[in-house]
């Protein structure tokens, strides 16, 4: 069932399962909560798992007068959990919502019991195409005039290795938000506002972050190069770096028993007490 908190004059919409030390889950660019739901129940049984749709995204207020930098969502989350009532937790984020992880674990590190990274953006290596055109304002203005879904869903089936599972449901999921002209403008708005100096003015404090960090990748990703990980791996200190070949960009529906397995496993080593 969702769930919603204000922040600020923005409401955020969420999913909460299960108990114990939570673990907030957080989506990236073309996604929104609903990318977790095959990993939520394989979660909660150990953990208070949050799954949020962060401003603009899925169900949540789509202002478009806020920025939706990923240094603004990373201070957006950090008022998402201080009113929850949350203190410390596991900080899991996938594509743009990993970058925001960093970012928060550089800011706020006494929050977080342990960063875990999926598939994540960092450093210059980002942002990508096909969201670099869509930056462009007669990109913009053409796709607000004739979204073209068959472009959407080529974009969708380019990011999952096993294209079995790209069933009409699931491309239902993604495409929810933009059968409507706020959904399609506030998408617009995220990758207008995206900047990678947000993650380069950066790279120095995370070869000193004292923090456990877990890296996923699956290999089949072809917009976020392995050389993300690798370099993430190289310079976080203790990091902890796990590949799957059978995987692409959107891990979580190609892979989420292994996802799962990882979070748990990693989570269950670094825990708060």
């Amino acid at each position: 069932m969702v769930q919603y908190a204000e922040i600020g004059e923005c409401r955020m919409a969420y999913h909460r399962q299960g108990a114990g030390e939570t673990m907030l889950l957080v989506h990236g660019i073309t996604t929104y909560s609903f990318i977790w739901r095959n990993i939520i129940p394989l979660l909660s049984n150990r953990y208070d798992v949050i799954a949020v749709d962060l401003p603009g995204c899925g169900e949540s207020d789509k202002p478009l007068d806020k920025p939706y930098a990923i240094k603004n969502h990373a201070e957006y989350l950090k008022t998402f959990v201080d009113t929850l009532g949350i203190s410390r937790f596991h900080f899991v984020g996938h594509d743009l919502g990993g970058g925001m992880g960093q970012i928060f674990a550089v800011r706020h590190p006494e929050m977080l019991i342990s960063l875990m990274l999926v598939n994540t953006v960092a450093y210059d290596f980002w942002p990508v195409q096909p969201i670099t055109a869509m930056r462009t304002p007669i990109i913009r203005q053409f796709l607000m005039s004739t979204f073209d879904m068959g472009t959407f869903r080529l974009l969708i089936e380019h990011g999952i290795y096993h294209k079995d599972s790209v069933t009409e449901t699931l491309m239902e999921m993604f495409q929810a938000p933009m059968q409507s002209s706020g959904g399609r403008k506030a998408f617009l708005h995220f990758a207008r506002c995206l900047d990678n100096h947000n993650l380069t003015d950066i790279e120095d404090d995370l070869r000193h972050l004292d923090l456990p960090v877990l890296i996923l990748r699956g290999d089949a990703d072809p917009y976020l190069s392995a050389a993300i990980a690798e370099k993430l791996h190289d310079e976080i200190p203790g990091s902890c770096l796990e590949r799957i070949s059978t995987a692409s960009h959107y891990i979580q529906e190609d892979e989420p028993d292994w996802v799962a397995q990882h979070l748990l496993a990693f989570a269950n080593r670094n825990t708060a007490s």
